[in-house]
């Protein structure tokens, strides 16, 4: 059974998912996992954690801004979505993503945001490409909306 939880620091799961971030396969996770070391969010900002088989499998989070410069104003984001390679092809995503989305849509927001490179991945979960960004990084990324209000 899969369990979804969005967390603040202190949760029981929250150094659990710090570690998972930290080792886990992608190189944006240790990233992640010091943003939470240090607790660098916002009071309504949450990482959702997906718990299955005992242990937490997968993350993603919900803030304010992703990797777009403070002149786009989109927000809100869901952002680090990575699921454990053994626990790939669950859905584990789609339902971390609709965990987010739900919370967001609870705060009053109409719409919410996804950056990434992947293609044809977050379209199947009713998201519509805006277009393609640079983001603070240098980097291009595709920008990703679906409403939810």
């Amino acid at each position: 059974m899969t369990k979804l939880y969005l967390m603040t620091q202190g949760h029981p799961y929250w150094e659990e998912t710090i570690s998972l971030a930290e080792h886990c396969s992608w190189r944006a996770g240790p990233f992640l996992a010091e943003k939470m070391r240090k607790n660098e969010f916002k009071e309504w900002e949450r990482v959702c954690a997906a718990y299955m088989d005992g242990k937490v499998v997968g993350f993603c989070t919900v803030a304010e801004k992703d990797e777009l410069p403070e002149e786009y104003a989109f927000t809100p984001f869901i952002g680090f979505v990575f699921v454990e390679e053994t626990y790939r092809g669950k859905r584990l995503s789609e339902m971390m993503i609709q965990n987010a989305a739900a919370y967001t849509r609870r705060l009053g927001y109409e719409k919410i945001y996804i950056m990434s490179g992947e293609i044809g991945l977050y379209e199947k979960y009713g998201f519509t490409k805006l277009g393609d960004y640079e983001t603070i990084y240098g980097a291009v990324d595709q920008l990703f909306v679906k409403y939810i209000g």
